[in-house]
């Protein structure tokens, strides 16, 4: 087989993938485009304003927040990937045994030890 037959082969077998990818690019791109054609203007000063929840802004929205409120995210976060890798191993349960389980239990042993740690920083407070 030539050079020239194996990039042919690597190419084909690739193609829908790229194929893919330009479509969706393609497709984004074009209803970005068509939705600025097509979009009524009328640049009124109500439709400019800053719209907070039908009450007028009463303060400059960038503000900072407290550090407190990113841990809280980031524990949330971390908590609900754990979650996530729970239903995987439920589902091969079966078929993993006492390996699967001892693994398991090492993993949620490993989050409560941060959710405890976590708990007596008192980064679950929220203040």
């Amino acid at each position: 087989m030539s050079g020239l037959e194996l990039l042919l082969e690597y190419l084909t077998r690739y193609f829908p993938i790229l194929l893919f990818i330009f479509v969706a690019l393609a497709f984004g791109v074009v209803t970005l485009l068509l939705s600025y054609l097509v979009q009524p203007k009328y640049p009124e000063p109500e439709k400019l304003s800053t719209y907070e929840c039908g009450s007028e802004p009463f303060s400059d929205a960038r503000m900072p927040f407290p550090v407190r409120y990113y841990i809280f995210a980031m524990l949330f976060v971390i908590f609900d990937i754990e979650v996530i890798f729970l239903y995987p191993w439920a589902v091969v349960f079966t078929k993993i045994g006492l390996i699967g389980l001892i693994e398991m239990l090492v993993f949620i042993a490993l989050f409560l030890v941060a959710y405890v740690y976590a708990w007596r920083k008192g980064a679950l407070e929220w203040d």
